[in-house]
Parts: C-alpha cells; sequence; structure tokens
C-alpha cells in the first residue's frame, strides 16, 4: 500500500472517531445547575386595639327623635377615636343620656354618634338648633283634614294654603263667599305634635293639633295674618319637587291690606268680570 494511501486511510479513520465523540456528547443529557435562593419574609402581626364606640343602628334624618333602641355599642379601633366620640369606658350610660334627643345633622347607619349632631331633650335652644340661618319657626292649627289626614311629618314639604270668606258685590248685593289661595309654597315642617304609631293597645294614631313651619320673617307675618283671616291647611308635596330652590313662592303682597288680588276685602262682579275694591284689611 501506498504512503499516501495509508494517510488518507489514517485520516478518515481519525475523523470518524471524532465524528463518533462528537455525535455521542450532542446526544448526552445537559445537567443545568441552579441556584435558588428563597427571600423569606418574616410577618409581624400587630394586634389592634379596640374600644366600644356609640353608633348609630339606623340612618338617622333631620328631626328625628331617637330613642334608646336607634343606638348601640360597637368596637372601634383605638387609634382612630376622635374627639368627640362616646366610649362605653367613659361613657357607659351614654345610650340613655341620647335617648330623647333630636337630629340636626343626618346620621348615617353605624356611624359613630357625635353630640354635636344631635340637640339633647333637656336643651333649651331644640327648636332654635332646627332652623337654617336667617329663618323662623312659626305655628299653625291642624286637624286632620287640613293637614292630609295626619301623614305630615317632620321634614316634609308642603303648600300653606287659606281659606276664608270674600265680600263679593253683584249689581244687586253684596255677599259673602269663600275663596281659597295659596300662600306660601315649598315650606319645610319642623315639628308636628303627632304620634304615628298605633299604641300597644292596637289604637290609632294621634293627629297633632299644631305644625311648625319654618318660614321667613315677613312670611311669618304672612302666616299670623292669615290665621285672622281665615283657616290654613297644609298641602303636602312629593320629594321629588321638594327641593330648596324649586317652587319657593309666597304672598306677601297680601301684607300690603290691598288683599292682593283677590285675597281679602270687597270683590265687585260686573259683567262676569271680577275686581277687587282694595278695602281688604286684616
Amino acid at each position: 500500500m501506498s504512503p499516501m494511501r495509508l494517510i488518507i486511510l489514517l485520516g478518515a479513520a481519525l475523523a470518524a472517531m471524532a465524528a463518533a465523540f462528537l455525535v455521542r456528547n450532542m446526544s448526552a443529557p445537559t445537567t443545568v445547575t441552579q441556584t435558588v435562593t428563597e427571600l423569606q419574609t418574616e410577618i409581624q402581626t400587630q394586634q389592634v386595639s379596640e374600644v366600644k364606640v356609640l353608633v348609630a343602628r339606623r340612618d338617622l334624618a333631620i328631626g328625628d327623635r331617637l330613642a334608646t333602641s336607634d343606638f348601640e355599642w360597637a368596637p372601634w379601633p383605638e387609634l382612630n377615636i376622635v374627639d368627640g366620640y362616646l366610649t362605653e369606658a367613659d361613657n357607659p350610660d351614654g345610650i340613655e343620656q341620647m335617648a330623647g334627643a333630636i337630629v340636626r345633622i343626618p346620621i348615617f347607619n353605624r356611624e359613630p354618634i357625635l353630640p354635636g349632631k344631635l340637640v339633647l331633650a333637656n336643651d333649651s335652644s331644640l327648636m332654635a338648633a332646627l332652623l337654617a340661618p336667617g329663618m323662623r319657626a312659626i305655628s299653625v292649627e291642624i286637624s286632620t283634614e287640613s293637614a292630609s289626614g295626619g301623614f305630615i311629618l317632620p321634614n316634609d314639604k308642603v303648600d300653606v294654603i287659606l281659606t276664608h270668606e270674600v265680600q263679593v258685590q253683584t249689581d244687586q248685593m253684596v255677599t259673602e263667599r269663600p275663596a281659597t289661595t295659596t300662600i306660601i309654597k315649598n315650606v319645610r315642617v319642623l315639628a308636628i305634635d303627632q304620634v304615628f304609631k298605633p299604641d300597644e293597645k292596637g289604637g290609632p294614631s294621634q293627629i297633632g293639633n299644631t305644625a311648625t313651619l319654618e318660614v321667613s320673617a315677613k312670611e311669618a307675618e304672612l302666616v299670623a295674618l292669615s290665621q285672622r283671616m281665615g283657616t290654613l291647611s297644609l298641602s303636602l308635596r312629593p320629594w321629588s319637587d321638594a327641593g330648596d330652590s324649586m317652587g319657593r313662592e309666597s304672598r306677601t303682597d297680601m301684607l300690603s291690606g290691598d288683599g292682593g288680588n283677590g285675597a281679602g276685602g270687597i270683590m265687585i262682579y260686573r259683567n262676569g268680570q271680577a275686581t277687587s275694591a282694595g278695602l281688604g284689611g286684616s
């Protein structure tokens, strides 16, 4: 065999061995070593101190008179206690002290009771606290017929209607006829001396004799005058149109003494047309 052929065979053998070695290494599994570092999070549990705070058991509206069933002691985080909260530790008889109070600012269910939102039963300024700035409180006599059957409650809005007699002069004589006019619209009821729920024996609700209304100074004069002129009735307004800025009107022109377009005085009828004689008064 020639030396050249021997060298070629030797090179081929070496190449075959190298290829076999390479194939063997490629088919062998690769072992990957991963080092995983675990971070240990230490959770510290801190115990939160709680105290019992006086809270409302229901939504409380303006004018509500509260009973002991309207309050309860509820746990509250001690760090969240603010000045004014009533705690059971400092006020063990707090529920009894708050009973009979009147709500002057709305309080929501489960909200802590702040005395500043209530007027206590023995507070002489009870009604004054319910009045809006610049307003007056005046009472009117009511009955079942003149107060929507007894369904008017504090904080409702009503229209005040005056019914009275006017003198009507025809071509033949002067007679008296009933007349009616709405003297104030959209008035808030502050209070009404009425028992709304049946008593324990199942008796009917007792209708109050007076309703206290929130009016302006001039409107208070108008109500006082109207009560001398005739009978006042309260017409209940729905909540949907009883907003503070909707429909507030008053007939303060009647205070001038001319009867305000037929609200008083003598009415003269000529050819079916009514005109005021301008002789109205209180």
